[in-house]
């Protein structure tokens, strides 16, 4: 288990490492950040003095290099357009974008498991069949046009919920967070709904197909032949066994979703990192798109570690081989 343990992060080490070389090598040769902080007007003295103060006429090695120095020690570099650090600018979007993400993967679980679990007891149903329908749907749709057409529906037809924004906010500690108000809970239910679609339709085709699988095995019948309900049959046996799979594609899909959840943070102006990284890349400014990268790496990587340890906590077989 402790080799299993050491072997994932150091892979998880050289991941990171390759992800930052590849990050800062893309933006180093895309466009350059001095068209967009100086006046159209300026010299090209102006330019390169510009230029050298932000460390640009170096040569691609050197501002790598210097990077990783300041990188090991915190320090990610300051945003080109306002000189704050970059890591501060990103840490205060993060409540935001994990706020509808959380609320996201509460929807799509609480709803596709259940869906999922009935459309595996009851495979021939047609209720079951509807089911499958529906989450190919919730595959087939892309979020923006789901965003969209969301919008327009209840936003601007109905009118009863607003198509932008956070809301209101109240502090827990230096967190603000807006699923404790009305007014943010109005804001939260279409950017959550439309990012919990996709999720939820993964979420019920995995948990029909675990269900089908365990629901055939010997343990399941003999529960049923000494008499117990269905209930408990299927809130205990049953669910206990199809949480290993359910457990981990909800681990990656909450990392998948906190970091693409750049195209709904965008359409419905929800003020999170995703929202954040667009407007950093439409001005070029590189210190917070690689800094915003770079975390989002190391939190998928750090979250496929935990997932990774989950799964052999759960499953007993996958323990014994973890250990051999």
């Amino acid at each position: 288990m402790q080799a299993f343990i050491v072997n994932r992060i150091l892979q998880s080490l050289i991941v990171v490492l390759v992800m930052t070389l590849l990050v800062f090598a893309g933006l180093f040769v895309i466009g350059d950040p001095v068209q967009m902080l100086v006046s159209p007007d300026a010299t090209d003295i102006e330019k390169e003095a510009v230029r050298q103060s932000l460390g640009l006429d170096q040569s691609f090695v050197v501002q790598y290099l210097s990077f990783m120095r300041d990188a090991l020690h915190g320090d990610l570099g300051n945003s080109f357009l306002t000189g704050a650090p970059a890591m501060d600018l990103i840490l205060k979007r993060m409540p935001a974008t994990f706020e509808l993400v959380i609320c996201a993967m509460i929807l799509a679980t609480g709803i596709g498991l259940p869906l999922g679990i009935l459309a595996g007891l009851r495979p021939e149903a047609r209720s079951s069949k509807t089911i499958m329908a529906g989450s190919i749907l919730g595959f087939s749709l892309p979020n923006f046009w789901v965003a969209l057409v969301l919008i327009m529906i209840f936003a601007v037809g109905l009118g009863w919920v607003p198509a932008s924004g956070r809301g209101e906010t109240v502090q827990i500690g230096p967190i603000a967070v807006s699923f404790l108000t009305l007014d943010g809970l109005h804001h939260l239910i279409l950017p959550a709904l439309t990012l919990s679609l996709t999720k939820m339709a993964l979420i019920i085709r995995v948990a029909r197909a675990a269900t089908r699988e365990v629901a055939g095995q010997e343990y399941i019948k003999f529960a049923r032949a000494k008499g117990l309900r269905k209930n408990r049959i299927v809130g205990v046996h049953l669910l206990k066994n199809i949480m290993v799979p359910l457990i981990t594609v909800i681990g990656l899909e909450f990392g998948r979703t906190a970091a693409f959840a750049v195209v709904t943070e965008t359409i419905f102006s929800w003020p999170g990192m995703g929202k954040l990284l667009i407007d950093s890349i439409l001005t070029l400014d590189r210190p917070v798109v690689v800094a915003y990268l770079l975390l989002m790496v190391v939190f998928l990587v750090f979250l496929n570690l935990v997932v990774d340890l989950a799964y052999l906590w759960l499953d007993p077989a996958a323990r014994e081989k973890g250990r051999d």
